[in-house]
This record gives structure tokens, sequence and C-alpha cells, in this order.
């Protein structure tokens, strides 16, 4: 019995550090992107992502819990606007704000996640026009502390936000070529 316990506790030893091993050897930065060619002019998109109060048309988080408290600050759009939230499990409490606005082409925002775990991040959209297109590309990134890279060995981060990216990509776009 104790030399059956002697190999469980060495097999677990080694997974352990095995574990520890791989998530030392991830990246210290995590970036997930997703891009999106919308027939509309630039001008006209942009307006919908660099006005925090017109998110609840197209952003999925929005629709994550309908009783979520938002509390907008600074000017209406653009850099400097400001918005938080607190919200149920599924959108927590964080914070934006616009860093950069560059009209018709870039929005760099600083995103804080307070709940249900704490984060700071930026996200980035960028509209590039073709003719009579616009692709816009949403990305985000971050620094991955240690803990949160055992989570990543178990949790496929890109998937699960690149999905909500999508989904909102896919809403912008309905929005936008109405």
């Amino acid at each position: 019995m104790l030399k059956i316990l002697g190999i469980v506790a060495a097999v677990l030893a080694v997974a352990i550090v095995g574990i520890l091993i791989a998530a030392a050897m991830r990246p210290d930065i995590f970036r997930v992107q997703r891009s999106a060619t919308i027939k509309a002019p630039p001008e006209k998109i942009f307006a919908f992502i660099n006005d925090y109060k017109l998110w609840g048309v197209w952003s999925p988080y929005e629709k994550l819990d309908p009783a979520m408290k938002r509390t907008f600050g600074g000017p209406a759009s653009g850099k400097g606007s400001k918005y938080a939230w607190e919200g149920n499990n599924n959108v927590g409490a964080g914070s934006m704000e616009i860093l950069e606005s560059t009209p018709s082409s870039k929005i760099l925002i600083k995103l804080d996640f307070l709940k249900p775990f704490e984060a700071h991040n930026t996200a980035e959209f960028t509209l590039v026009p073709s003719g009579d297109t616009t692709t816009v590309t949403w990305a985000m990134q971050g620094p991955v502390p240690f803990h949160f890279k055992i989570v990543h060995l178990f949790m496929n981060v890109d998937k699960m936000v690149g999905g909500q990216f999508d989904e909102g990509l896919a809403s912008l776009k309905a929005a936008a070529e109405r």
C-alpha cells in the first residue's frame, strides 16, 4: 500500500512540475485578434466604436447582463471618453478609456477588468477602407502573469475571446450596413 501511495505521489509531483514548466514556457503577452469586412464607409463604422453609448448596438458584452450598471465619463466620444460597468458574473466589473482616437482609422482603449479577476489590457480597433468596404480589426492584448499562464494551458483564450469578437464584428457589420 505504501509503495502504491509513493508511486502515486511521484506521478503527481512529476505532473505538477511538468505543468509548471509548460506554463513557464508560455508567452508573457497574449493577443487575440479578429477581422471582418463591412460594406460601409469607415466614418460610419468608426462612430459605433468611438462612442461607448453606441456599444449596446453591437458589443456582445452588452447583452450578457441586461441589468448591468453603466457609468459614462469624460467627453461623449473620442479620446478621454470613459465607460465603467458592474454586472453579474458573466460581465464582472471594470472600466475602459479611449486613449487614442484617429478619425475613421484607429481607436486605442485602456481596458481594466476588476471582477471576476483583475487584468489590465489594451483593445485596438483599426479600420482600413478598400473600395466600398472597410476591414475592421478588433484586437486585445495584455500581460500574462504566471498564474494565468497555468490557466491558459487548459483554456483556449483565443477561441473563447475570439468567438466573442467574431460575434461583435458580425453585429457591427449588421448595424453599419443598415
